[in-house]
């Protein structure tokens, strides 16, 4: 496929550094290379020799001297090479991507700034986006900064809604058939599973019908999957990758949820032309993410293999599926009545509606706050925060069952305040 009639001018007119190009040959390099090229640090003037990391189970990983000096060297901007040979093995494992020779994976700072990237890389302003409603907060202010049109589509317990999506993408084509506009239906952004922050499973018809519907109208499917190991199912539906015939996906995978917030580790599978740009993005800003973080998420798969690896992500999703239960338990205790809400599939949230309240915002952080209870106001959760919204995100990622019980319970009283208060204007 040709991706240029989807990059924005800006990627159009990027191009790859020279210290990139050359990086590469560090990647299998001669033992007689003389390295005169890059502005390399003497390593031996770093002031970390050594370290060692105890494991909760006892084990330990050790960073010897020649390891803690690849730690703390730059590496390719593509990331560490041993960590991109285990997601090769375990994104084959789990996606079995039909295109797989034609792809590329990259390592980023978390799954986010892979998006960013993205997004920067395929936009221009006036171009259009689909989006679900509700949508994941975190990717607005870089999106809307590059000033798109959005074409939002409802969720429901299924995800996003394919029927709706069709009449929307008729109603776009008939629309811009009618202006002569040149803008372009780019993508499709989509948090799949466990969404963030109705905690939606998307069902394997919903995804079959949308990648169908994306082939028909030529558009990518950005597929931000951060929970992904976090469904509360024995059986994941396919992702989108493993149903992208066509090299349309671009998939963002993170270690934040699983392994570490705090190490900044993700990436990025998809084809090779667009994952070239985001490579050339990275090399003007951040020139390669941390290799220390790199290095200690690739030795705890030399350590657990693929199949610890995913052992350990199954003990992470039994630890949330219960905190999940517990949150539905006191919701059903203190809400019942005053909320309305779907089980949540997978992830870490609660999508809460307040029927009987106008608008979430001011009751949560004015009221809420007051009592010492923070969720978050489901206007950012929506293309036009500035009207009001009927639905709250919690979280229950953290919190003890205890503290769930008494945390909702304060809420119910902040929520017949707020109906109380509206009453009284009336």
């Amino acid at each position: 496929m040709d991706y240029t009639r989807f990059l924005s001018n800006n990627a159009k007119a990027r191009r790859p550094s020279w210290i990139t190009q050359l990086r590469r040959y560090l990647t299998n390099p001669s033992p007689d290379m003389l390295w005169l090229a890059g502005g390399h640090p003497d390593a031996s003037l770093f002031p970390l020799s050594e370290a060692t990391i105890t494991l909760k189970n006892g084990q330990e990983i050790h960073l010897n001297q020649d390891l803690m000096s690849t730690s703390l060297q730059y590496g390719p901007v593509e990331g560490y090479t041993p960590l991109l040979k285990h997601l090769s093995g375990l994104t084959q494992k789990l996606h079995s991507p039909p295109r797989w020779s034609e792809t590329r994976q990259l390592l980023t700072v978390g799954g986010q700034d892979g998006m960013a990237k993205a997004f920067v890389m395929l936009i221009d302003p006036g171009d259009y986006v689909i989006v679900p409603v509700p949508c994941y907060a975190g990717i607005f202010s870089e999106l809307t900064s590059l000033n798109p049109h959005y074409l939002p589509v409802e969720e429901d317990e299924e995800g996003m809604r394919s029927d709706l999506l069709r009449s929307t993408l008729a109603r776009w084509k008939n629309e811009i058939g009618e202006t002569g506009s040149d803008k372009r239906l780019k993508f499709m952004y989509t948090n799949p599973s466990g969404s963030n922050p109705s905690g939606t499973n998307m069902s394997e018809k919903r995804r079959r019908e949308i990648y169908a519907l994306a082939c028909e109208y030529d558009f990518l499917i950005l597929e931000d999957d951060p929970y992904y190991f976090l469904q509360f199912q024995d059986d994941f539906p396919p992702s989108f990758l493993s149903l992208d015939t066509e090299g349309r996906v671009l998939r963002f995978d993170s270690f934040s949820k699983t392994v570490s917030a705090g190490l900044r580790v993700g990436y990025v599978t998809g084809p090779e032309g667009l994952v070239e740009k985001i490579s050339q993005h990275i090399m003007a800003t951040v020139m390669g993410g941390s290799t220390m973080s790199q290095v200690l998420v690739n030795e705890l798969f030399n350590k657990w293999g693929l199949e610890g690896f995913l052992r350990h992500v199954k003990e992470v999703r039994d630890m949330y599926r219960k905190r999940r239960d517990a949150a539905l338990s006191a919701a059903e205790k203190h809400l019942t009545g005053l909320c309305e809400w779907r089980k949540p599939g997978g992830g870490m949230f609660l999508w809460l509606k307040v029927p009987k309240v106008t608008d979430t915002q001011a009751m949560l952080l004015e009221r809420g706050a007051a009592k010492n209870i923070l969720l978050v106001p489901g206007n950012g959760f929506t293309t036009r925060p500035e009207l009001p919204c009927q639905y709250m995100r919690a979280s229950y990622s953290t919190v003890q069952p205890e503290e769930m019980d008494k945390a909702f319970k304060i809420l119910a009283e902040v929520i017949r305040e707020e109906i109380q208060l509206q009453n009284n204007a009336k």
